[in-house]
C-alpha cells in the first residue's frame, strides 16, 4: 500500500515547527466538532497531536473527517500552527496541524473500551482488557512501562558486559529436574513416552558453564514454573541470570548493588544509598515477620514470650512451654478500631497460619482487652512498656510456633501499614537477607527439603552440623528485597562432588536416583569445578517497582490471569487427536469430575 509516510511522530511537534508542512501517521484518538470546525486527535506511542479542519479546508478533507471513527489508522498532511487555546497537559499542546489531506489506512470497529490518554485505567474490567490486550497495550501508561522495560534491558547488557560477563543462551527444552516448583512438561514426538521440561531456571547449565571455564556468565532468561499465581507471579517470567567463578558472597552482593544503583539512577534519577543493609533471615522474621520485609516504615515486632510465659492465659503459656513465641505488633492510633475491623485482622492472621489473634487497647488511660483478666495489671503494664505502646494504640498479639506466628504477625504489619498509608510509593528501601537455613523439615513428606535449591552451599563453619543437626545448618544464600518484594535470590554453590552427593542424600535421593536426575552435574563436578556463585534477579518485579505499579501484569506484554489463562489467544487449549496420536498420548476422562486427564498412551513404553 502506498501512503504518505510520517515526517514526525505524534509527540514531536513544538512551536519551533510552526509553519512547517508535516505528515503524521497514527490512530484516531478522539473527534470533536464545534459549529463547522472539526478537531481530531492523532495518537502514536510518542504522544498525541491535535488536527483541525474548518470551513476553509478542502471538501475531501472534511468528508474524510466526517467518516472517521476512533482507532482508525490515518495519514494526515498539513501545516503546523499555534493553538489559540493551548493544552498544558500535552507536550504538543501549544500547536495544532491544519489538515490539507487525509488518507484512511485502516478502519476500526468500535473498541470495547476507551483508550485513555493519561494514566487513568479504563472502566473496563481487567478480564476484558486482557481479552483485547492489543487494545489495552495502546494505552500510553502501559506503553511507557514497556519503553522502561526496554531501557533496563539495555542497561543490563551494558553493565554486565562492562564487568566482563559473557552472554550465553541455555536450552529451553531440558531434562526434568525437581527444583521446588512443578515443571511444565513437553512430550517428545520422536522419543514417545519421554518428556522435556521447560526450565524453572538455568541453574544447572550456568553451573556447568562455570565448570567449563567461562568465569562470568549472564543471560536475560525466560523461566517457567507451574505454581499458583498472584499479583507479582506469572507461570512464565524473565530473570537476569548470572554466575561467577572464584567469588565469595560479598563479591556477588557488591556487583548487584552497583547494578541496582545504576538502574535506579538512569531510570528514575534516584541515588541509591549503598551499601545495602544486611539482615539475617532470623533477624528479618523476628523484627518484621517476613523474609522480604518492607523497610519503608517501622512497626517492628516485639517478642513478649518471657513476659507472659507464666500468666493464666493458657494460649500464651502453651506457646512458651512448646518453645514457641508470643509476639506483639503496635498499631499506632488504632485503639478506635471496631470489633469488625479487629475480626478482619484476625481472619488475615489465620489465613497466614496463626491459631488466633489477641489484642489490647489503651484508651484514655484505660486498658481494654478480652484477655486482660488473665494477664493482670502488672503484666499489661510490662507489655505496654516492652512494645512502646501509647495511649490510643492497639496491640496485636500472636502466639504459637515460632516461624508461623511471626509470619502471621508480619502479614498484619503489612496490612496496618497499608491502612495507615505508611509506605511512600516514591521511596525505595533495599536490603539483603542472608544466613537462611539450608534445610527445612516437610512434615507431610517426612523428609528434609532445601530452602533455596539443592545446589546451595552450606556455611563452611556449619559443615560439621550436617550429620548431627541438619536443621541448624545455614546456607550461603542471599535474597535482595525492596519494598516488601523479593527481587533477586542466589547463593554460593556446592562445587565438590562429595558434598553435593551428601546434600542430595539428605534430601532423600538415593545414589541411583540422584544420578538419574542430576548425573550430568555430578559428573561435571568431578572434573575440577571452581568455587562459584550467582544470583537471579526477578526482572518483571524490577520493572513493576520502577514503573510504580503493584500488578506484574502491567509490565508483561501478554500475561496470564491468576488461573493461568491467556484470555486473548485462548491458551491453554485443546489439541487435535492427530497431534496427540503423533506424540503417543491419549486423553483419559476422569469420570468423577468429567474432566479430561492426560495419560501416556499404552501403546508406548
Amino acid at each position: 500500500m502506498t501512503f504518505p509516510k510520517r515526517t514526525h511522530t505524534c509527540g514531536e511537534l513544538r512551536p519551533a515547527h510552526i509553519g512547517a508542512r508535516v505528515v503524521l501517521n497514527g490512530w484516531v484518538h478522539a473527534l470533536r466538532s464545534f459549529g463547522g470546525v472539526t478537531f481530531v486527535d492523532i495518537r502514536d506511542r510518542y504522544g498525541i497531536t491535535q488536527i483541525v479542519a474548518d470551513e476553509s479546508s478542502p471538501d475531501h478533507v472534511r468528508q474524510v473527517l466526517g467518516s472517521l471513527g476512533t482507532e482508525y489508522v490515518v495519514a494526515i498532511e498539513g501545516i503546523v500552527r499555534r493553538r489559540e487555546n493551548p493544552n498544558p497537559r500535552r507536550a504538543t499542546g501549544e500547536i495544532e496541524i491544519v489538515a490539507e489531506s487525509i488518507v484512511v489506512l485502516a478502519q476500526s470497529e468500535l473498541p470495547p473500551f476507551e483508550i485513555a490518554e493519561h494514566d487513568e485505567k479504563p472502566l473496563a474490567s481487567e478480564e476484558l482488557r486482557l481479552q483485547y490486550r492489543y487494545l489495552d497495550l495502546r494505552r500510553p501508561s502501559l506503553q511507557r512501562n514497556f519503553v522502561l522495560r526496554s531501557a533496563v534491558y539495555q542497561i543490563a547488557h551494558r553493565y554486565f558486559a562492562e564487568h566482563g560477563f559473557v552472554e550465553v543462551e541455555t536450552p529451553i527444552l531440558m531434562k526434568s529436574t525437581p527444583e521446588g516448583a512443578r515443571d511444565f512438561l513437553v512430550p517428545s514426538r520422536i522419543h514417545k513416552g519421554k518428556f522435556y521440561a521447560l526450565p524453572q531456571s538455568p541453574q544447572l547449565y550456568k553451573q556447568i558453564l562455570m565448570v567449563a571455564g567461562f568465569d562470568r556468565y549472564m543471560q536475560i532468561a525466560k523461566c517457567f514454573r507451574d505454581e499458583d499465581l498472584r499479583a507479582d507471579r506469572q507461570p512464565e517470567f524473565t530473570q537476569i541470570d548470572l554466575e561467577m567463578s572464584f567469588v565469595t558472597r560479598d563479591d556477588v552482593l557488591e556487583l548487584i548493588e552497583g547494578f541496582t544503583a545504576t538502574v535506579w539512577h538512569e531510570i528514575l534519577g534516584i541515588a541509591v544509598e549503598r551499601p545495602f543493609p544486611r539482615l539475617s533471615w532470623r533477624q528479618a522474621l523476628e523484627r518484621y515477620g517476613s523474609d522480604k520485609p518492607d523497610l519503608r516504615f517501622g512497626l517492628e515486632l516485639t517478642d513478649i514470650t518471657a513476659i507472659v510465659a507464666d500468666t493464666a492465659f493458657e494460649v500464651f503459656r502453651k506457646a512458651a512451654s512448646d518453645s514457641g513465641i508470643v509476639a506483639a505488633l503496635v498499631a499506632p492510633g488504632c485503639a478506635g478500631y471496631s470489633r469488625k475491623q479487629i475480626d478482619e485482622l484476625a481472619e488475615l492472621a489465620k489465613k497466614h497460619g496463626a491459631g488466633g489473634l489477641a489484642w489490647i487497647k489503651w484508651t484514655d488511660g484505660a486498658v481494654q482487652s478480652p484477655i486482660a483478666k488473665f494477664l493482670g495489671d502488672a503484666v499489661l503494664d510490662r507489655i505496654r512498656q516492652a512494645i512502646g505502646a501509647r495511649d490510643g494504640d492497639l496491640a496485636l498479639i500472636v502466639a504459637g510456633e515460632w516461624e508461623r506466628s511471626l509470619v502471621a504477625l508480619g502479614a498484619l504489619r503489612t496490612a496496618i501499614a497499608h491502612r495507615l498509608n505508611l509506605a511512600d510509593s516514591s521511596t525505595f528501601r533495599f536490603a539483603w537477607i542472608v544466613d537462611f537455613p539450608l534445610l527445612e523439615w516437610d512434615g507431610d513428606q517426612q523428609r528434609y527439603v532445601a530452602r533455596h535449591h539443592p545446589f546451595t552451599a552450606p556455611m563452611e563453619e556449619d559443615l560439621p552440623l550436617l550429620d548431627r543437626d541438619p536443621l541448624s545448618v545455614r546456607a550461603q544464600a542471599y535474597d535482595l528485597v525492596c519494598n516488601g518484594h523479593e527481587i533477586g535470590g542466589g547463593s554460593i554453590r556446592i562445587h565438590r562432588t562429595d558434598l553435593q552427593e551428601r546434600m542430595l542424600e539428605l534430601l532423600g535421593f538415593s545414589r541411583e536416583h540422584a544420578h538419574e536426575r542430576f548425573g550430568f552435574l555430578l559428573d561435571a563436578l568431578r572434573y575440577g569445578a571452581p568455587p562459584h556463585g550467582g544470583i537471579a534477579l526477578g526482572f518483571d518485579r524490577w520493572i513493576m517497582l520502577l514503573a510504580g505499579t503493584d500488578n506484574i501484569r502491567d509490565v508483561i506484554a501478554f500475561p496470564k490471569t491468576t488461573s493461568g489463562l491467556s484470555l486473548m489467544d485462548g491458551a491453554p487449549s485443546e489439541v487435535s487427536p492427530e497431534q496427540l496420536d503423533e506424540l503417543g498420548i491419549a486423553i483419559a476422562t476422569d469420570h468423577r469430575s468429567g474432566r479430561a486427564t492426560p495419560e501416556s498412551d499404552s501403546r508406548t513404553s
